[in-house]
């Protein structure tokens, strides 16, 4: 959703929050703006469009000397992107001024008593409530009228608010959606949503809890309280591992292009520390849980995340035989979930911030269910409402078509298939370190495919104009063909479709004819004739075939318009290696469409509210 930065120091603001919000552009780009306190006014700068469209407007007259500031980019809920629309906003008065991150549900019934009793609005969003019920309570501190404003609505936020009545003290709060203060840096205090955004300032971070107010001096003060009004202890901060040069581009066109090529680098890192010399043990970042009496499993994700469960749902139960079921976490708790003491959630998120999952964790955790979290950032609100996490170690995802995050996810899923295996006694030594050494190799045959990029990116060159493709997968492949259509509509505005293979004959065979191009992952293994057969009905429709096949698979190659090969691997892990030419294709062909590929248009990196 938006993105938020704040700043109190000794330093020079306007770089610290243009900077920032840089950092923080995947999480919106309809708009921006930044508010800083000069001596006599709050001056806020502005404007539809991206980062560098305000960073202009800036240099034009660039503010002097201010070393305290809000900044923000929107992604719209309420009120199309306009300049009105923009972050900041402020009071009545301009003595006051606001950035949220979230939906407040009741702005309308708030607006319509603040217009009643005088206030004056002047734009369409849901947000502007929220500073004039602060401007409401302007004769108490600025922590206190934000603790009294918070009280009287109903929704997500995440906010960072100035006054120019208290030029010593910013105040941040967060219900829903997330905020972090950025401590230990020597030059100030910063907030922000997410950690990418100071991680070139510092890595020390304190982690907002729901429903909690912060409060940062210029002197370096931090003081937390609850919505009750109640002091609260300060918290140490978490060492972020992260180095700042991994939220850069690093000579890439893209953050996307980046990422996928960070997969084999990723893959050794999740795995690192995991799986004993011999090949038979893993270890699970000392998670308490009690894996010989887990008896069912609900997986819970959206998006890329959900593909990455429906993987895992095929790895747990070949290797484990305990029955998995995987929902839509925007769903799950709207259809009565029956779920018991022997059932473990696994919520699955990249940021660790996703509304719909976290409000499966909690309907979950209402019905004293145990909570499994896999997760790619430390400190994320998932992980501090789960009984155990399973960090992804991808490091920070910028794109907003995730990639790295998802290979991270099914090496951690499939870690924990093996971990169930052995604990249950139903994969034996042997298995265990024969699948173990097929793990061990997969980063350097994730390096091959890469080095066949080019041909993709011909492929991606013939195909660019067509409007429709079709994606086909079988057995633990299926949800590869989803992911494979997914990444091309975020992306490239194509429309797609996934599906296994064996419904193309219920509807989707319909659509095949000279124009459309049907993506097939053929692979060696269980479902490998069938495949052969779906390639078959494809081509006697004239349908246009683009083949992920097995190197040197001359049936596959035989039947296809366009091929892609890869190594070989046991089906089980096969997904690893199968989606990474699915990702490259669409890369190149929303490249070769002129789209914006990092930030395509509508999406938002991390969907924070519902």
């Amino acid at each position: 959703m938006c993105g938020i930065i704040g700043y109190i120091g000794s330093s020079d603001a306007v770089p610290i929050l243009l900077s920032g919000l840089k950092r923080l552009e995947y999480r919106g780009y309809d708009s921006a703006g930044i508010a800083v306190l000069e001596p006599t006014r709050i001056r806020i700068i502005r404007c539809v469009g991206k980062v560098g469209a305000l960073e202009e407007m800036v240099m034009k007259d660039p503010p002097k000397g201010v070393t305290m500031g809000i900044g923000h980019v929107r992604w719209a809920t309420h009120g199309r992107p306009s300049d009105e629309n923009a972050h900041p906003h402020s009071d009545c008065s301009g003595r006051i001024a606001l950035v949220h991150n979230g939906i407040i549900e009741n702005h309308a019934e708030l607006r319509r008593r603040l217009e009643a009793s005088g206030h004056v609005f002047s734009s369409e969003t849901d947000t502007e409530v929220l500073v004039h019920l602060i401007e409401e309570y302007r004769s108490l501190p600025l922590e206190e009228a934000v603790r009294m404003a918070l009280l009287q609505v109903r929704g997500s936020y995440a906010i960072v608010v100035m006054s120019l009545e208290e030029p010593e003290r910013i105040v941040g709060a967060r219900k829903g959606s997330p905020l972090l203060v950025g401590v230990g840096a020597g030059e100030g205090l910063f907030l922000a949503s997410d950690v990418p955004a100071i991680l070139d300032r510092t890595r020390e971070i304190v982690f907002l809890d729901e429903e909690e107010i912060v409060s940062l001096g210029r002197s370096g003060d931090v003081r937390i309280i609850g919505l009750s009004g109640a002091l609260k202890p300060l918290r140490e901060p978490i060492h972020i591992p992260w180095d700042s040069l991994q939220a850069e581009k690093a000579g890439y066109k893209h953050f996307m292009l980046k990422e996928i090529h960070e997969q084999p680098k990723v893959v050794e890192d999740t795995m690192a520390g995991r799986i004993s010399a011999d090949g038979t043990e893993f270890f699970l970042d000392d998670v308490d849980l009690d894996w010989i009496g887990v008896k069912r499993i609900a997986i819970v994700a959206c998006g890329t995340a959900f593909h990455a469960g429906l993987v895992g749902k095929f790895m747990i139960e070949s290797f484990a035989r305990i029955p998995v079921e995987v929902d839509y976490a925007s769903e799950f708790r709207y259809r009565s979930p029956v779920l018991d003491e022997n059932t473990v959630l696994l919520a699955i998120s990249q940021s660790g911030e996703t509304a719909d999952t976290i409000g499966a964790v909690r309907a979950a955790k209402e019905m004293k269910v145990k909570v499994l979290s896999i997760c790619n950032v430390l400190g994320s609100s998932l992980t501090r409402e789960s009984d155990a996490v399973l960090y992804t170690r991808a490091g920070p995802e910028i794109g907003v078509a995730s990639t790295k995050a998802f290979t991270a996810q099914l090496v951690v899923l499939l870690l924990l298939a093996m971990k169930l295996g052995r604990s249950k006694g139903i994969l034996s030594e042997p298995m265990a370190s024969s699948f173990s050494q097929m793990l061990r190799r997969i980063s350097s045959q994730m390096n091959g495919i890469l080095e066949k990029e080019r041909i993709i990116e011909e492929h991606a060159g013939k195909l660019r104009k067509k409007e429709d493709f079709l994606y086909l997968g079988r057995g633990i492949n299926y949800p590869i063909a989803l992911e494979g259509a997914l990444k091309l509509k975020e992306i490239s505005y194509i429309h797609a479709e996934g599906y296994p293979g064996g419904e193309m004959k219920h509807g989707p065979i319909a659509l095949i004819d000279e124009n459309l191009p049907v993506v097939a992952i053929a692979l060696r293994g269980s479902v490998y004739e069938k495949m052969l057969s779906n390639i078959e009905e494809v081509k006697s429709r004239d349908g246009i075939v683009l083949s992920v096949a097995n190197e040197g698979d001359e049936e596959v190659r035989r039947r296809s318009d366009y091929l892609v090969e890869i190594p070989y691997t046991d089906e089980i892990m096969s997904p690893l290696l199968s989606v990474v030419p699915l990702q490259l294709l669409a890369y190149h062909i929303a490249v070769r469409r002129g789209c914006d590929v990092d930030q395509p248009r509508n999406l938002a990196k991390s969907v924070t509210v519902e």
